[in-house]
């Protein structure tokens, strides 16, 4: 080759290379607008191509934005692949104020993948990186942190002091993101302290801001979760019925970030197990859990089939990350098939529920009950309420404890372990909380009518009654139209029996209770004939009367004027029919079905 050929060649060379590293600098910098307009889809394809190349190196922010892109976009181990190395670059450019912030975001994300090791060697890092900082934005995170790990301990006065100081940091920052962070943050002690006038005024100035689209799409994302699990811990069901419909509005399709794109919403998978729970690339992270939220309000409002079919949609959503979501749509998933009489396949739900760390109670305990297992039923609600380390950081789960303890206690005919676990659940309802009134109001009912205390049994329920309908849940209220049916059968007063039965069954066949309604139809029908439960024959239907009303063997047979040895034949026939092994069962069967 001749020289002016070696130089046109090198010239060429040179001018390739310019035009290459020109296109190079083109793709970051079009990753970088892209992670700005929170294209977050785009952002990672465009720097995952460019990180392949080991050449081109990515600059610690770059390197920032990539982990975000790949959470965003699914890729949970990538996401934190780049964390760790933006925060080396972070480190070796000798910028503590990001290489904190990069430590920081290790230590969420570790935890959320339960590394609790890693996390808390990262928290570590994090702190040595900011703490002797001026006062800068990045300490937020530090304080958010410290306030939780301080109530966790129990100290509430450390817990509002690091909320207060994120407070301050938040409003120097002068972020909309942080400010509305802190704001919840805040709120979420107070709650915990007992202070929800100040703690919902709290709430309520940082979920303007997210339902304005004030807030980045992280802080959105966050402060919808959050808030919907402090709304409904609180049982706050009307602030969290509209922040659901809100976060779901704001997770809809197309989703690219603030707008954004999604994954087929036909998508035909089934979920076998929880292994299968995945997000797809260019999915909103946040879908399914603030999907799994809706779950319980659709529960709550007696759209069961729209709360199945929106629990198994959840599952398919979570992120790997979040799978307490997943764990909590299982469990309502698992109340639907329970009251729907569909005992197997709730007991399949719940199973799926624990296996992903949610105890599933006090579902599991009243189907033990509806199966006839009393002693299983009685065992498990008290292990949860004894479990419950601090029942101020989820009133409405602490309340749904009693309120089945109290419906367990009774179906057992324990009626001072009810008259106990009612009075602690009024306690709980002292606030202004209707949810909780009428919880509490129900549960007190139902013990005054077991205890022949039909003058209050009927006030209370009466009470209950109008505070279910006030809140349009329908489950419950038709509950308490069956319990106010025999308290006005106890005063004589049959028509009005009739009506609360008739409205009853209304309601549970449009639900699909298929137990409560036979029994409602049952009770209507009055003297009528029915067929009985478990393939019972009419005088084991008797000896089991007698049996769930306290009488032994020998009561039984003066009573029938039978002998004890045939009393006992009939009881072997009866628990081999019910499958249960205990007169206690058997009382438990009896009173679910209707047999008392």
């Amino acid at each position: 080759m001749s020289a002016p050929t070696l130089r046109t060649a090198a010239g060429t060379a040179d001018a390739a290379h310019t035009a290459h590293a020109a296109h190079t600098a083109d793709a970051v910098e079009r990753a970088r607008d892209a992670a700005e307009r929170e294209s977050w889809a785009e952002a990672y394809a465009l720097l995952h191509a460019h990180d392949l190349h080991p050449s081109r190196a990515l600059t610690a922010d770059d390197l920032s934005v990539l982990a975000d892109s790949a959470w965003w976009s699914g890729h949970i181990d990538e996401s934190v692949t780049a964390r760790l190395r933006a925060h080396a670059a972070f480190l070796a450019a000798g910028d503590h104020r990001g290489a904190g912030l990069a430590a920081w975001w290790l230590y969420f994300e570790y935890r959320s993948l339960g590394r609790p090791a890693a996390a808390a060697g990262w928290l570590h890092r994090s702190r040595h990186h900011l703490e002797d900082q001026p006062p800068c934005p990045e300490q937020c995170f530090l304080a958010w942190t410290d306030a939780e790990e301080a109530e966790q301990h129990g100290d509430r006065a450390a817990a509002l002091a690091a909320a207060r100081r994120m407070t301050r940091l938040a409003v120097r920052s002068a972020s909309p993101d942080l400010v509305a962070l802190s704001r919840q943050a805040e709120s979420a002690v107070l709650l915990a302290n007992g202070r929800r006038t100040e703690a919902l005024a709290l709430l309520d100035d940082a979920m303007c801001a997210v339902t304005a689209g004030e807030l980045s799409s992280v802080f959105t994302g966050w402060l919808y979760c959050l808030a919907l699990t402090q709304c409904m811990e609180a049982a706050d069901f009307g602030r969290a019925v509209e922040w659901t419909n809100a976060a779901m509005e704001w997770c809809a399709p197309p989703w690219t970030g603030r707008q954004a794109e999604t994954t087929d919403e036909n998508d035909s998978r089934t979920v076998t197990a929880p292994a299968a729970m995945a997000v797809a690339s260019g999915e909103n992270p946040f879908r399914g859990v603030c999907r799994a939220h809706r779950v319980e309000v659709l529960d709550l409002l007696g759209t069961w089939a729209l709360a199945e079919e929106e629990a198994r949609q959840a599952c398919r959503e979570v992120p790997v990350d979040c799978l307490e979501s997943a764990a909590a749509a299982f469990y309502a998933a698992g109340d639907v098939q329970r009251r729907q009489g569909r005992l197997d396949e709730a007991a399949v739900s719940y199973a799926h529920a624990h296996e992903l760390g949610r105890i599933p109670q006090p579902g599991l305990a009243l189907l033990r009950l509806a199966q006839g297992r009393a002693d299983a039923a009685v065992a498990g609600v008290e292990l949860a309420l004894a479990c419950q380390s601090d029942p101020r950081h989820d009133l409405l789960g602490r309340a749904r404890l009693l309120a089945a303890r109290t419906e367990v206690a009774l179906a057992v005919r324990d009626v001072p372990g009810a008259s106990t676990a009612a009075r602690e659940l009024d306690a709980l309802a002292a606030g202004d909380v209707p949810l909780l009134r009428a919880t509490a109001d129900t549960a007190l009912g139902a013990v005054a009518l077991a205890e022949a205390r039909t003058g209050p049994a009927l006030r209370l329920l009466r009470q209950a009654l109008a505070g279910w309908l006030e809140l349009r849940v329908p489950y419950e209220a038709a509950q308490v139209r069956m319990l106010l049916a025999a308290a006005d059968r106890a005063v004589g007063d049959e028509e009005a029996a009739r009506l609360e039965l008739a409205a009853a069954r209304t309601v549970f066949e449009r639900l699909g209770a298929v137990p409560d309604a036979r029994r409602a139809a049952a009770l209507l029908s009055g003297g009528k004939r029915r067929r009985l439960p478990g393939g019972l024959t009419a005088r084991e239907t008797e000896v089991l009367r007698l049996v769930a009303g306290g009488g032994t063997n020998k009561d039984i047979a003066q009573a029938l004027v039978i002998s004890e040895h045939t009393v006992s034949r009939h009881l072997n026939n009866i628990f081999a029919k019910l499958g249960v092994g205990s007169r206690a069962a058997a009382t438990a069967y009896a009173y679910a079905h209707d047999l008392l």
